[in-house]
């Protein structure tokens, strides 16, 4: 018999069961159908983390805790885990943050400690982080909503589990280990190549807004480290004389856009991006934002946190809001002090005893030194930025489909093994 994960034909075991539950299906019949309980006992020794190292429950696993994280002072208050134990999070907006620890240590009490017996430590680690068994260990639980929903040892060792022989644990375990490396090392590969199509999207930026498109005109010293040399004929101004500090509440009661500006995609709605809960319960006093105005984030600027308005509302009088003095174009302005050499150029101007911490003041901003050519070839530089962004981004966008295509075939491949839909050896 065979089966077909992925596009390839896998061989499958002679006889099958049904196991009588949605989440295994049919397995093999020579596996052992029984309740997670009877495999899995519960750990609820208390201990203090000052005597078992505290441990952090992730999605990537178990791993030692921050040295910087806070050590508790109320005693026994955490859980014993030992090394070979499988520990998960009990709560939904946690879900798979788990794993077998390979180390003594404790977690907080929101965890669930499981003693496996007589289970392959990594079969067990490929079994209960498999999205099917993450899905059924969720839907054992109770709660109001989604993301408050919690499962306790109680609900989850009625889970039914069907258990291989120690020496098809141990052949599964090994199947998926050479097969899941492969694909972390193709879905490593294609995070590297994203990285460098982002890395050659902003040389050309820079080059752009520093060098213009024309490669054969005269160049000269900008007098500016950061610019380097720049077109002959384009000028060198301060920000102080390219945009003007606008300070303009918006009125008591007002219904504009709230704005909020972002490190990586700019300006946007905040409703658009943040969950419904997070709006300000009211915007009176807010600083007011026109279309082409510029919103500097004073805390993150020197990590890109500057941009182009391209809607009308309002935002949070933490940022500071600048309106162009003469006649420019927006997206060119807004690529330059987005750029990493201009954001490298800003920290210097930023004050604050430690980088997240620093804050750019306009009096420093403003004196800030940028290229300035015409309106005209801002406008052209402007374009020819447009085109090199959707061009990476088509590419950057077709890496990061076949990266999902991986991680499903990744995750319907450790399903697959771990219910029996497929024999290894």
């Amino acid at each position: 018999m065979e089966a077909v994960i992925g596009e390839i034909k896998i061989e499958r075991y002679p006889a099958y069961k049904d196991s009588g539950v949605e989440w295994l299906g049919e397995v093999p019949e020579h596996w052992e159908l029984t309740r997670l309980g009877t495999r899995f006992f519960e750990r609820r020794t208390k201990v203090s983390d000052k005597d078992y190292a505290a441990l952090s429950v992730t999605k990537q696993g178990i791993l030692p805790q921050l040295d910087s994280a806070a050590k508790t002072n109320d005693g026994d208050n955490r859980k014993l885990v030992m090394a070979g134990d499988f520990v998960i999070n009990s709560r939904s907006d946690r879900k798979g943050s788990s794993g077998i620890s390979t180390l003594n240590g404790s977690v907080s009490l929101i965890n669930t400690v499981l003693e496996p017996i007589d289970i392959h430590p990594t079969f067990c680690n490929y079994l209960l982080k498999s999205y099917a068994f993450v899905e059924e260990f969720y839907r054992m639980g109770h709660g109001i909503v989604a993301d408050l929903w919690t499962t306790r040892y109680d609900e989850m060792k009625a889970i039914m589990i069907a258990i291989p022989s120690k020496q098809d644990q141990t052949a599964i375990a090994n199947f998926l280990d050479r097969k899941t490396a492969r694909i972390d090392k193709t879905i490593a590969q294609k995070v590297k190549l994203i990285e460098l199509l982002k890395e050659r999207r902003q040389i050309l930026i820079h080059k752009a807004v520093t060098r213009g498109l024309n490669p054969d005109v005269p160049m000269k010293d900008s007098g500016v480290e950061w610019i380097g040399e720049l077109p002959e004929h384009w000028e060198v101004k301060k920000i102080k004389q390219l945009f003007r500090l606008i300070i303009d509440p918006a009125p008591i009661n007002n219904n504009f856009e709230l704005l909020s500006i972002y490190t990586e995609i700019g300006v946007r709605p905040r409703k658009d991006l943040e969950e419904k809960g997070n709006r300000a319960s009211t915007t009176d006093g807010y600083w007011f934002v026109k279309k082409g105005d510029f919103i500097v984030n004073k805390l993150l600027a020197w990590m890109g946190a500057i941009g182009l308005s391209e809607y009308e509302g309002v935002t949070s009088p933490a940022y500071d809001i600048l309106r162009p003095k003469i006649p420019s174009n927006g997206n060119y302005y807004h690529e330059l002090l987005r750029s990493k050499a201009c954001s490298t150029e800003l920290r210097k101007y930023s004050r604050g005893i430690m980088d997240m911490r620093l804050r750019l003041y306009f009096d420093k901003f403003g004196v800030v030194l940028v290229p300035y050519p015409s309106e005209e070839e801002q406008t052209e530089i402007s374009a020819h930025i447009d085109k090199v962004f959707k061009k990476t981004e088509a590419a950057i966008k077709a890496k990061d489909k076949e990266i999902e295509k991986l991680k499903e075939y990744k995750a319907t491949l450790i399903n697959a093994a771990v219910t029996g839909k497929i024999k290894v050896s």
